[in-house]
């Protein structure tokens, strides 16, 4: 009942200033978003990757409102990616992308965006790892389907995220589930209306399954982002059925959470990876951390009235 009530405040600018300007929401925050740059990140990359774990990164931001801010995006990925270069990591560090980000909802966005995620992307491929193209709420899929596929020409290795909570990744998983293939399925954190999308958990656990049942029997490859112990166990189980070896798919969680099983599952030889935002312009992707999981919201609220 409370994840509508969260999406809804994380648009709210007097909510951003209310939670911004909270003295303990520093504390919490920083539980998963563990740096504001490339400095603070480059520690954790590294402890991360040393205890057998591998990392997707995320420069947290969106709803950018010009094309400067757009560039400045880019501009600070092309400065991460000079980073993860000395430490020649190849694909055990990659990035994840919000086209919104990188200018999609501006006038003219859709060529502004690829525009903008084209050097990346070439950037990324130089030193040996690639970039994943996040999703966002149902109205700009279609966009990050195209740019997706106009990336994928000549650079086949660029992946996208599908959600399973929306009525239409059925489809998208079929035509996505082909050799090369990259693809990240999560549940969906956009409060998205009842037309497109599925609004109850059991009916969006049963789609989670369905469409991973597709990437798996399918000929691409698999990135299972899920925090949900029964969904990690059927996952296991139809890669089993489908013959897939453990380098075939792989797990990714987000940072701060579960982190005993990240190295559960990578003890185990399985692909772990550590989905890692880091940036100052946090707001939107911290709302939508407290309301995925109640826990998230509680410990938050516990937070408060201890620091209170």
């Amino acid at each position: 009942m409370l994840g509508p009530v969260i999406l809804a405040a994380s648009r709210s600018d007097q909510m951003r200033r209310l939670i911004s300007a909270a003295p303990v929401t520093k504390q919490v925050v920083d539980r998963f978003i563990p740096g504001e740059t490339v400095d603070e990140i480059v520690p954790i990359i590294q402890d991360l990757t040393a205890r057998g774990l591998e990392l997707t990164m995320d420069v947290v931001g969106e709803d950018i409102t010009t094309p400067e801010q757009a560039a400045a995006a880019r501009d600070a990925y092309l400065q991460l990616v000079d980073r993860l270069a000395a430490l020649e990591l190849g694909t055990r560090a990659e990035m994840s992308i919000k086209l919104s980000m990188f200018g999609q909802a501006l006038d003219g966005g859709h060529e502004l965006a690829l525009a903008n995620v084209r050097p990346v992307v070439e950037a990324a491929a130089a030193i040996g790892t690639t970039v994943t193209l996040d999703a966002e709420d149902h109205t700009t899929l279609d966009s990050m389907f195209a740019i997706h596929e106009e990336l994928r020409k000549d650079f086949p290795q660029t992946g996208c995220v599908i959600q399973a909570y929306l009525f239409r990744t059925e489809t998208d998983a079929r035509r996505l589930a082909e050799a090369g293939s990259r693809v990240r399925l999560v549940k969906g954190a956009y409060k998205e209306p009842a037309e497109v999308a599925y609004q109850q958990k059991h009916e969006i656990d049963k789609a989670y399954v369905r469409i991973l049942r597709t990437l798996m029997e399918g000929d691409g490859y698999p990135m299972i982002g899920s925090h949900d112990p029964r969904l990690i166990s059927i996952a296991q189980e139809l890669a089993r059925r489908a013959g897939r070896k453990l380098d075939e798919y792989e797990f990714q969680m987000l940072y701060g959470i579960r982190s005993d099983e990240h190295l559960r599952l990578a003890a185990e030889g399985h692909r772990m990876r550590v989905y890692t935002a880091y940036g100052t312009d946090w707001y939107g992707y911290f709302m939508r951390r407290l309301a995925e999981k109640p826990a998230n919201l509680l410990f938050f609220a516990r937070s408060t009235l201890t620091k209170g």
